[in-house]
């Protein structure tokens, strides 16, 4: 994403945790810098991508007070709502603004800049980062004030969730009953059915790749923040709290780096079958 913007004209300042990330920057043009405070001194706008809501506190208590009065902080982490709504504030008393701007699209999306990106906050700040959010992804949505961009994220999170378990309940039932699994996946693709998960993540099922493009421990953080914001809402949400658990479940097992497509191995555990193999005949 850093990438996008520097090859768009951008003047870029980075600094990352790790350094290879940052080298990689400086050799395609950024200015690296060895701290927080020196990537965000004199910067106009200020993007953030982190795990969590503890790291991201923790690098705006940093940038808030090298910032310039008027920067634009644009957050594009995942973390809950109150703790955007905080930050937002918390920002606004310095004299700065931030937008809470989490993205949905994967590895794929943000190397390809089609990310769909939504974004919460006053409507003149999201005016004054959609061009460099254009340069991102292709859906820039302004959803609602400060926060309702983490609001987003949580429900898109529980659609991709449920969507991975479906797709891996349906391809170990399929295969299970001698179907090519191959061929259930066009058959859904072609129907009701169809979804970009299956059309992304295609191969890694096929072939049991669960090299991550976003991983599981992630992905568990992101529905604990959907099922903390369901229960202070009073929303039932009974099949994300089982998709929950089966990420827990592959966390529990070492397995929190691999990909979300990794919940099927645990299908297929529960079966007794691996998808693609030969099966005893049903019944």
């Amino acid at each position: 994403m850093a990438g996008h913007l520097l090859r768009a004209g951008h003047a870029l300042t980075v600094f990352n945790r790790s350094r290879p990330a940052v080298e990689e920057l400086a050799a395609q043009g950024a200015a690296p810098a060895a701290s927080v405070a020196e990537a965000v001194a004199g910067a106009e706008v200020v993007f953030t991508m982190l795990p969590d809501a503890p790291d991201v506190r923790a690098v705006a208590a940093q940038a808030f007070g090298a910032a310039r009065p008027g920067t634009l902080l644009i957050d594009m982490s995942t973390i809950a709502p109150a703790a955007a709504r905080e930050l937002a504030a918390e920002a606004a008393e310095r004299g700065l603004a931030m937008l809470d701007a989490p993205v949905s699209g994967g590895d794929v999306g943000a190397r390809e800049a089609t990310l769909s990106i939504m974004v919460g906050g006053a409507a003149a700040d999201v005016e004054r980062a959609r061009p460099l959010l254009e340069l991102l992804g292709t859906t820039i949505t302004h959803v609602g004030p400060a926060g309702a961009g983490q609001v987003v994220k949580a429900c898109n999170q529980i659609v991709v969730a449920l969507i991975f378990q479906a797709v891996s309940e349906a391809l170990v039932l399929g295969s299970k009953a001698g179907v090519a699994p191959e061929l259930i996946l066009d058959v859904l693709g072609g129907g009701m059915a169809a979804n970009r998960i299956m059309e992304m993540r295609r191969r890694n099922f096929l072939e049991h790749d669960f090299a991550p493009g976003f991983k599981t421990r992630l992905h568990a953080k992101d529905l604990a923040i959907v099922l903390e914001e369901a229960r202070a809402l009073a929303v039932p949400l009974p099949a994300t709290a089982l998709a929950a658990q089966a990420l827990a479940a592959l966390q529990a097992a070492g397995r929190g780096e691999q990909d979300d497509s990794a919940l099927l191995s645990l299908v297929e555990e529960g079966a007794r079958h691996r998808i693609g193999e030969p099966a005893d005949a049903p019944g």
